[in-house]
């Protein structure tokens, strides 16, 4: 907040609290006043009690134990003085949120939620809450994220070892293990059964189990309680790591592939027939890579769109008329900072790791050939696809997966120390 907004809450504040002579403003009532003092800026009484108001609804529909109230007010409180401080911090640095990208993370909410933008404005709107404000809300949810990674992210260090240590931990071995989505359907067993009606419920068993597998929907046996007039039961177990499957599953399920339904399984309780209807690691992922080298020309204010696509199609004529290596004036004149100086090398590249104008022509260049001029988002392109290999990457993704639950762990350890650090060396006044 600017010095100068602060003065002007600060004078509003003072005219309030003034005592006056004449009778009718002695009436008067204090409409707000000063809360504390953070730095440059201030917090209302009125902006405290909302916000205490906010959190005690949401505890109270978690159905959780609502603190003490001197206890909530010190703990909200806290948590604002933090936020202003890194606000402050935001504005210092020129943290500024677009509305485009504003807009993208409001219909990403939307989304998320399975509506439109326009349902979630309305959604908002007759739960009593106004969509201006929680666009703000959010605005400053993304300000804060950036000065948290501005100022935390070079505290985080990960090394080969931690994440191979990690991995070879129980933990990590639970974490990265693979997760199974298991539909399950049941033939029930009666206490009463004979033995030639237990023969009959396993041979209906297995008979569904044919069906699955010559392709009826797992979906449909769930419209129905009952199977050839036995009791049945069933539904999707949802997402289910082996651990937390039930114990009669956990040797058959890892030996399916997405689709498989299982022969029958026998337990006291009935015949159990379970589907892998997804899963998700574990598998081999194969990814088509292909190795390519790029030049890039980037139109300024001394270069104009054509003059760059003219500049582009020249150097193209020098390499096809054997004047010049692609490598050569790829460090000669690209202005990819980050390939130039390797000859345009861009590496083995994976499917959607490129903007698509680019990924687009990569893909429909031979081996060994050098594409036409094109266009993207940073300017003039001309590529060569010097090699293409399909890999195995689950290894990789592994990996990934465990250096993010380590980095992450580490970030909110790093967060919490400095902001107690910033909050200690901060000037806070509370009134």
């Amino acid at each position: 907040m600017s010095n100068k907004l602060w003065s002007a809450r600060f004078a509003l504040c003072v005219l309030l609290a003034l005592p006056t002579a004449t009778p009718v403003l002695a009436a008067s009532q204090l409409l707000d006043k000063v809360a504390v003092i953070v730095e440059d800026d201030i917090i209302m009484e009125s902006e405290l009690q909302m916000r205490i108001a906010a959190v005690t609804s949401n505890i109270q529909k978690q159905q959780a134990e609502l603190p003490d109230a001197d206890e909530l007010r010190h703990q909200v409180l806290e948590r604002m003085i933090v936020e202003s401080l890194q606000l402050q911090m935001g504005d210092r640095a020129g943290v500024r949120i677009s509305d485009a990208a504003l807009n993208d993370a409001v219909e990403n909410i939307a989304r998320s939620n399975g509506m439109t933008l326009e349902q979630f404005r309305a959604a908002l709107e007759a739960e009593g809450s106004s969509y201006v404000d929680m666009r703000e809300n959010i605005r400053q949810e993304m300000i804060l994220k950036r000065v948290q990674q501005g100022n935390v992210n070079n505290r985080v260090q990960i090394t080969e070892s931690e994440v191979d240590n990690f991995l070879n931990s129980e933990e990590g071995r639970i974490m990265t293990s693979p997760s199974y989505r298991v539909g399950h359907f049941m033939i029930v067993a009666e206490e009463d059964m004979s033995s030639s009606q237990r023969a009959a419920a396993a041979e209906a068993a297995a008979a569904l189990v044919a069906e699955l597998r010559s392709g009826r929907a797992f979906e449909d046996l769930l419209q129905s309680n009952q199977y050839q007039g036995f009791a049945a039961q069933g539904g999707d177990l949802g997402w289910r790591k082996k651990e937390d499957l039930p114990s009669i599953f956990t040797e058959v399920v890892p030996k399916l592939t997405v689709g498989d339904v299982a022969d029958p399984v026998e337990a006291g309780s009935g015949w159990h027939i379970v589907k892998l209807l997804q899963q998700r690691g574990g598998e081999a992922r194969m990814v088509d890579q292909t190795l390519v080298r790029h030049i890039l020309i980037k139109p300024s204010e001394i270069l104009t769109v054509e003059q760059a696509r003219a500049k582009i199609a020249g150097l193209r004529e020098q390499v096809i008329n054997g004047e010049a290596d692609f490598e050569d004036l790829a460090k000669q004149h690209s202005e990819d900072i980050g390939s130039a100086s390797e000859g345009g090398d861009l590496g083995w590249t994976n499917p959607g790791q490129m903007v698509p104008e680019f990924e687009q022509v990569m893909l429909g260049t031979e081996q060994g050939e050098i594409s036409q001029p094109f266009q993207s988002q940073y300017g003039w392109h001309i590529l060569r696809v010097d090699d293409r290999r399909t890999e195995d990457v689950s290894d990789r993704i592994v990996k990934n997966q465990a250096s993010q639950y380590i980095y992450q762990r580490k970030f909110e350890e790093e967060l919490e120390a400095w902001l107690q650090k910033i909050r200690d060396e901060a000037y806070v006044d509370i009134k």
